[in-house]
């Protein structure tokens, strides 16, 4: 070793290549027969995924549409939101209150609000809030958006197409425990009103189905009644992945209500 000082960075020796820039965002346009068209802008590249528009939430969309009773004047939470179209279309069809969330990253959320600035009228923004939040974490922040009125609990706790992450299971299905409102206190009469959390989803991957489906069998085994409503088929997402292309172009929506709804609910999980 030489006397006296030197520069001891290893910046010239240990280089890394520069890493590419990231994509710019892209926007896909959701098709509507009652409204007019969203067009919902994508982050362009993201490991959890939020830089597509999936299939599950074009379903999602249009049965809000074709259903607006299940939003009208009630809170609407969606975990995992991505570009936040059914939040949107929940919005639009007279939610009283919707909050978006997604992962806690700045990029995430600042898509999420640009969507919503972009999308909704000025009253309609009014009862729209973004968060960031990780599944399984406390709920404290997520509770203090709801109004005053029913601050007990969300009506509607919307997932769409989440389940492919199956280390995510229990996270999710705790998060949708601590946030939906209790039947008691949300004093539906009947089934579409009974508090609730829809589940839209593919199986992306067909060799992997019985993993997906791992979620709802975990949510009957804690007290969840689950019950399938809704298959619509769309062009796959991903035409060349391997599987069977008809089970990755079909959308799966269930329903899944606690066992305190009453007798409006069935399993038909098999």
């Amino acid at each position: 070793m030489q006397d006296g000082e030197e520069d001891l960075s290893l910046g010239d020796v240990f280089t890394e290549p520069p890493r590419p820039p990231t994509p710019p965002p892209t926007f896909a346009t959701c098709t509507r027969n009652t409204f007019p068209d969203l067009k919902i802008r994508l982050v362009g590249s993201h490991p959890l995924w939020a830089h597509h528009l999936w299939n599950a939430a074009l379903a999602f969309a249009s049965y809000i549409d074709s259903n607006p009773e299940i939003v009208r004047n009630r809170c609407v939470l969606e975990l995992g939101a991505g570009g936040g179209l059914p939040g949107l279309v929940a919005a639009q069809n007279g939610a009283k209150k919707v909050v978006l969330t997604d992962y806690p990253e700045s990029v995430l959320i600042d898509n999420l609000e640009f969507n919503a600035r972009q999308n909704l009228s000025p009253d309609e923004q009014h009862h729209v809030e973004t968060q960031g939040y990780i599944w399984g974490h406390p709920v404290d922040n997520i509770m203090r958006a709801l109004p005053k009125d029913a601050s007990t609990g969300f009506h509607l706790i919307i997932l769409s197409d989440l389940i492919f992450n199956h280390s995510q299971h229990d996270a999710l299905l705790k998060s949708c425990d601590m946030c939906l409102i209790s039947c008691s206190a949300s004093k539906h009469t009947s089934i579409t009103r009974a508090p609730c959390v829809l589940v839209f989803y593919s199986h992306h991957r067909p060799h992997l189905a019985d993993r997906d489906l791992e979620f709802f069998r975990k949510a009957q085994g804690a007290g969840w009644v689950c019950e399938e409503i809704v298959t619509r088929k769309y062009p796959p997402m991903f035409p060349e992945d391997p599987g069977e292309e008809e089970v990755r172009a079909t959308v799966h929506g269930w329903r899944m209500t606690r066992r305190d709804a009453g007798d409006f609910s069935h399993s038909n999980l098999v």
